[in-house]
């Protein structure tokens, strides 16, 4: 495969994501009321999704490093298919959220997969700079998931919206199967055994520079997912902002988002991986912070929401590919396994944040607001003391007993 195809393929695969949270986002509200469900119903829709997400990537993971990453592609790609088929044609909330953890479990081979072919490719540091540019084309899908799905819902209704992901998933797997050339070096047949696939667990989570990169993906992605999570009823609800106009905004967050990749690798290329992500911590912070204050100022115009979650989107497009790269840099021969844990984290975290959403929301900015300064600072923490401290793949294991 050329350096093209690998971006081109990465960007499919880890820009399923945003088409599975963002492209339904506009239509959430709609949903809600069209099935006469409650607002933790409609959460399940999401938490629900990025829990299976999770955890079906400790199945992928191992699975993919036995088998290869090519197969699990293809059965987990045709499952979502599947999945978004169903949930395009489900007559209640119940059978939607089932739909939605079948695409969640299905997507989990995407990213993993995704995650784990750049190390089979490419060194730590390229691997950096390569993610970048594929997460530049997730920006990109990304920026155009909210208008798209603010205008398929107003045009057609909310079901257009959902229909929208059935088409994507099949146009990547058309692409995987044509285009994407194996990319696992050696297949490990005993990658699914229990004993063995415990102790490379065991060796994945004794690793600090894992913990540094891994918690640095984490407490990103929670941040975002704050928005994700409330920011159709803030914005639509609480600010009074049309669904079309809801769309842009989740326009204008993704190309923040964008700009920050290629800031991203701009950094790469001058300073390396722990000093880009360090001041990448100086940018989320100082967004996180003013979002969390503004609206104690008496600003809750949506703007003063926007504006600086545009501040912190610009840091998440360098801690993502920093974190993700070097999540699983130094495990070339497990790479499907780092990924696999490292996914499974921020699922995880990101189930937690989309239950206390759930139960948070009362009809104000805050819990957004709050929320996201909350993670501004986790993030910070991280890149300044953990990811300078054991961010070198070359940091030596911790010792196990």
């Amino acid at each position: 495969m050329t350096p093209l195809t690998v971006v081109l393929v990465l960007s499919l695969l880890l820009g399923i994501q945003p088409v599975t949270t963002d492209l339904y986002l506009p239509a959430l509200p709609a949903i809600t009321s069209g099935f006469g469900a409650s607002l933790s119903q409609a959460q399940l829709t999401l938490t629900g999704m990025l829990l299976a997400f999770g955890l079906s990537q400790m199945v992928w993971g191992p699975l993919s490093d036995r088998v290869g990453r090519r197969p699990v592609l293809l059965a987990g790609l045709g499952l979502y298919v599947l999945a978004s088929i169903g949930a395009l044609l489900a007559t209640g909330m119940s059978w939607l959220i089932v739909w939605r953890v079948l695409q969640g479990a299905a997507m989990g081979a995407a990213v993993m997969a995704g995650r784990a072919i750049v190390r089979d490719l490419y060194t730590p540091q390229e691997g950096a700079g390569i993610l970048s540019k594929a997460l530049s084309g997730l920006g990109v899908i990304a920026a155009l998931c909210a208008p798209v799905g603010s205008w398929l819902a107003s045009r057609w209704g909310w079901r257009a919206a959902l229909g929208a992901l059935a088409v994507f998933s099949a146009c990547a797997l058309l692409v995987v199967a044509l285009r994407f050339v194996e990319s696992l070096p050696q297949r490990k047949p005993d990658a699914t055994q229990l004993g063995v696939l415990l102790r490379t667990w065991r060796r994945i989570l004794s690793h600090p520079t894992f913990w540094a990169y891994a918690l640095l993906a984490t407490v990103s992605y929670a941040g975002l997912f704050t928005f994700l999570g409330a920011s159709s009823f803030v914005f639509i609800d609480v600010l009074g902002v049309s669904r079309v106009n809801y769309g842009w905004v989740m326009f204008t967050m993704a190309i923040s988002y964008l700009s920050g990749t290629f800031l991203c690798r701009y950094l790469l290329r001058r300073v390396g991986v722990q000093r880009s992500v360090v001041l990448g911590g100086g940018i989320t912070l100082t967004g996180g912070t003013l979002l969390a204050l503004l609206p104690h100022l008496g600003l809750t115009h949506p703007l003063g929401v926007l504006l600086p979650f545009c501040v912190f989107m610009v840091g998440h497009g360098i801690h993502q590919p920093c974190g993700q790269s070097g999540s699983v840099g130094p495990f070339p021969e497990a790479a499907g396994a780092a990924s696999a844990l490292s996914g499974l984290m921020m699922m995880l975290v990101a189930f937690g944040v989309g239950s206390w959403l759930g139960w948070r929301m009362d009809g104000t900015v805050f819990p957004l607001t709050h929320g996201i300064g909350f993670w501004a600072v986790c993030i910070a923490a991280v890149a300044w003391v953990l990811v300078p401290r054991y961010g070198s793949p070359n940091t030596p294991p911790k010792r196990v007993m």
